[in-house]
């Protein structure tokens, strides 16, 4: 008896409540932790929240993302672990700016210069780009008001 009442709750649960509560953080892999951290923090303005090694031997850093629950999880594996090599287009990041000439003359005059754009879109917002050190795309968004 009690394993029938056991699968029949079972049964009754629905998707909804096994929902995901949130996205938390997500995790790009790079072969320079410092070079990938100082990039963020200097170009982009993120702050590192917490440092740690994990149970593999990776060095983690996780970034703060203003007006953002959500982490980026900046991965370097121990040495001996194949390279990352980033596809062209495999994926972005995209942040919201103020104002995106505002923000690009400040990144080009700590080195940093746009990859792509400025580009005004068919809804008014403008767009950029601007790569990390490993290869991935940051998109900029200035939204249209």
């Amino acid at each position: 008896m009690r394993e029938i009442a056991l699968a029949r709750r079972e049964k009754s649960c629905t998707f909804a409540d096994t929902m995901i509560k949130k996205l938390l953080h997500t995790r790009m892999r790079v072969n320079d932790l410092a070079r990938t951290v100082k990039f963020y923090e200097e170009a982009i303005g993120l702050t590192v929240s917490r440092r740690h090694t994990s149970p593999r031997g990776a060095q983690l850093a996780f970034l703060a993302t203003p007006n953002s629950d959500e982490e980026i999880e900046i991965c370097q594996m121990p040495a001996g672990a194949p390279s990352v090599v980033v596809q062209p287009d495999l994926m972005h990041l995209a942040f919201e700016v103020e104002d995106l000439a505002a923000f690009a003359a400040a990144a080009a005059a700590k080195g940093y210069t746009l990859s792509d754009g400025p580009t005004v879109t068919g809804s008014g917002s403008v767009i950029a780009f601007i790569d990390a050190p490993e290869g991935y795309e940051v998109e900029l968004i200035q939204r249209s008001k």
